[in-house]
């Protein structure tokens, strides 16, 4: 037996994080599976709407193994999927796990064309297993979910994504090689490609911190640019370019890299030569370096979400 969670759980920001803690609490001596999606729904029943992801599938997967998860069920979501019934959802691939208690969100949905809610699940479930719902989380009066987060991010505003999320935002990759611009003006960076399907923050300047994927107990302090870089009119893809600060001997060519968002410093902006580049990345990385030098992850500049 055990006590299945049901979600998407783009982020897994605060408000899956609490309700993996509920769903843990109800029988802590039986294992707890969280049932994820991927792809995104949307992106198989209606592209035009699909969100741009937060994280990784493999991300996804460990944060919720972080936040309390015995064992993840990535279910496939694919064309044929989509035309299950709610009853057949159930007993092809929520009954596998023998499930005592489900617990999902107040606004679950599932089945074909999003047919079955709460009542549904309560009901297939019927002397066989328990249904609980769980409210949103709210934080200074707003819900927080992952459509708020990306909002948040497409403001720039990474301070407001971190409260939602109860961590600094990180986009992860592998760093490539750019024009190598960055190394000639004296702030070499570890570039990285932004596909279309994921989220980063609004174009502009960031404080934050990168760390090596295989080293993840080491966070350098940077200052980050994301956009498409105004200056020059050859980066035709948004790029997240990470200068490591006071630091010219990394060699992070095709290695996996985090980079963590703390404070947006400023929007990109188009400079009429290479003298006013060079001087307002030096301010930039002045301005990073006070703020996230001595500790880029330090818990006293992550703000405190009210839940």
């Amino acid at each position: 037996m055990s006590i299945v969670v049901i979600g998407n759980f783009d982020g897994v920001h605060q408000g899956h994080q609490a309700v993996l803690a509920h769903a843990a609490a109800l029988a802590p001596e039986l294992p707890l599976v969280a049932m994820t999606f991927w792809p995104h729904p949307s992106s198989v029943v209606a592209p035009a709407r699909a969100p741009r992801l937060l994280t990784t599938l493999e991300r996804r997967i460990d944060l919720l193994q972080r936040s309390g998860a015995d064992r993840v069920v990535v279910i496939p979501f694919t064309p044929e999927l989509s035309q299950l019934s709610p009853a057949e959802f159930v007993e092809t691939w929520l009954m596998h796990a023998r499930p005592e208690h489900v617990v999902v969100g107040e606004n679950f949905r599932f089945g074909h064309k999003a047919a079955g809610d709460i009542t549904t699940l309560t009901e297939l479930g019927r002397g066989r297993f328990q249904v609980s719902a769980d409210v949103m989380v709210h934080q200074g009066g707003a819900r927080i979910s992952s459509t708020r987060t990306r909002a948040l991010l497409a403001e720039g505003d990474v301070v407001g994504a971190a409260a939602q999320l109860g961590r600094w935002f990180t986009y992860e990759g592998e760093v490539v090689r750019g024009h190598q611009r960055g190394r000639e003006l004296g702030f070499p960076t570890a570039n990285l490609p932004v596909p279309f399907d994921r989220a980063v923050p609004a174009d502009g300047v960031y404080a934050g911190f990168l760390r090596r994927l295989e080293e993840p107990t080491t966070a350098l302090p940077a200052a980050i640019s994301v956009g498409t870089n105004p200056t020059f009119d050859d980066v035709p893809v948004t790029t997240v370019e990470a200068n490591v600060l006071d630091r010219d001997d990394l060699d992070l060519y095709d290695i996996g890299v985090e980079v963590g968002f703390v404070r947006r410093l400023r929007g990109n902006t188009r400079f009429d030569g290479l003298d006013q580049l060079i001087t307002q990345i030096g301010k930039d990385v002045d301005a990073a370096r006070e703020l996230v030098g001595a500790d880029p992850t330090a818990a006293a500049l992550l703000p405190t979400a009210h839940v």
